[in-house]
């Protein structure tokens, strides 16, 4: 009887495991055919800095390589694969541009010529995106959109700087970025000059929403937040920014009182990818293994750089894998922390591909794994309708909206 009970069990177990793998499957088969059915907005995608770093002139060659390469996290293949619709282009202008006398903007000139030259070079492909409706129209024909975000306005110098960057396709702009700026204080530097918002900035932010911008409010520090929702007159968004009570040292991240103050001001945030962004304990543990990967090198007699360290690089990642990265799990943690405070229809995604580098979680290493992150939120009984939202619905409403409040 003993035995009997004990192959019972054991069979019983098999046809558990069989069930919960035909589920499983299936749910990743939906998973996939949602990632493609629905349109799939991703709030920040740096493609523009890594092409730029990797050849600043623009050449035949160079604009080819958004359509299937092996570098970074994003080209055209592994989108169509993820089902990845319209990737907003970070028109990233680094801090040290603000010393510049124009502040960054020839260099923005030149990263927004460069992602418009993609689209001209590739029209069977890519279609440039002003508005919602452009990428409604740009997926019905199959094309992936490249939307534009300025990530630091830096640029912006006067008023009616504003004004010419939106001609030029600019939607939405992060205020700042690594430092405290003429707009607003950044959550990474410490002098505060502007102690939140400045003057100018509460101009700036009236005027986007007289222009119809999105105003973006990730990298700001918490006091230029707050002051920014007091002064808008439209939703904002955090277009790639995850929740802080994951990383509660980390203020990049947003507190759950600024996701509170972002629902009910009709914003979204759109989740970061990057493993520092989602779990303060990947980020303490990445700091240890960096230092024994270097005092490893430091021994071979190598640097970081050296073309004989990228094997023991490789190797010493593959053997980490678990200290260094984060997961898609964990994305779905920060969606689900997120929905709790503020409501489904304020939540996002904003990956931060090509911006974090090494960093991102198993399971969302590039563009092509967006249905791993589906199958997560399938599993955890996130409806149909609640992916959409979270996919495109919830940034589109946004887009509208500012749209609506603009004269």
């Amino acid at each position: 009887m003993k035995y009997i009970l004990t192959f019972l069990h054991i069979s019983m177990t098999i046809s558990l495991l069989a069930q919960a793998s035909a589920s499983d499957e299936a749910l990743r088969k939906q998973a996939d055919e949602l990632a493609h059915r629905f349109i799939i907005v991703d709030g920040h995608v740096d493609l523009p800095s890594r092409l730029s770093v990797k050849n600043f002139r623009l050449t035949k060659e160079f604009i080819g390589m958004p359509i299937e390469t092996n570098e970074g996290d994003f080209d055209y293949v592994r989108a169509k694969k993820g089902g990845l619709d319209a990737p907003f282009m970070s028109i990233y202008i680094p801090s040290g541009h603000q010393q510049r006398a124009d502040g960054g903007r020839s260099f923005a000139d030149t990263l927004i010529n460069m992602v418009n030259n993609i689209s001209k070079m590739h029209p069977d492909k890519f279609a440039p995106a002003y508005s919602p409706d452009d990428i409604e129209r740009n997926f019905a024909k199959g094309l992936i959109s490249l939307p534009m975000g300025m990530e630091n306005g830096a640029p912006i110098l006067k008023i009616s700087d504003l004004a010419y960057f939106h001609k030029r396709g600019i939607r939405y702009i992060t205020l700042t970025h690594g430092k405290d700026n003429l707009i607003c204080d950044s959550s990474y530097d410490t002098t505060r000059i502007n102690n939140g918002l400045s003057p100018f900035g509460r101009e700036v932010v009236l005027e986007m929403n007289r222009l119809g911008i999105m105003v973006d409010i990730s990298h700001m520090s918490d006091a230029a937040f707050y002051q920014t929702i007091g002064v808008t007159k439209a939703p904002v968004i955090a277009s790639h920014s995850s929740c802080r009570t994951y990383t509660p040292d980390f203020q990049r991240n947003m507190s759950d009182d600024m996701i509170q103050t972002l629902g009910k001001n009709g914003g979204v945030i759109m989740i970061n990818f990057g493993s520092t962004f989602l779990d303060s304990r990947v980020s303490k543990s990445r700091e240890a293994m960096r230092s024994k990967l270097l005092a490893l090198l430091e021994s071979k007699g190598l640097k970081e750089e050296d073309e004989a360290a990228k094997p023991l690089v490789q190797a010493f990642t593959e053997e980490n894998r678990d200290s260094l990265f984060s997961d898609v799990e964990m994305v779905a943690n920060h969606i689900d922390h997120a929905v709790k405070l503020a409501g489904i229809d304020h939540v996002g995604l904003g990956s931060d591909y090509d911006g974090v580098g090494d960093s991102l979680p198993t399971g969302l290493k590039d563009v092509a794994a967006f249905p791993n992150l589906l199958f997560v939120l399938l599993k955890r009984g996130y409806s149909e309708e609640d992916i959409a939202k979270i996919c495109y619905k919830n940034i589109l409403r946004v887009w509208r909206e500012v749209e609506r409040k603009k004269e």
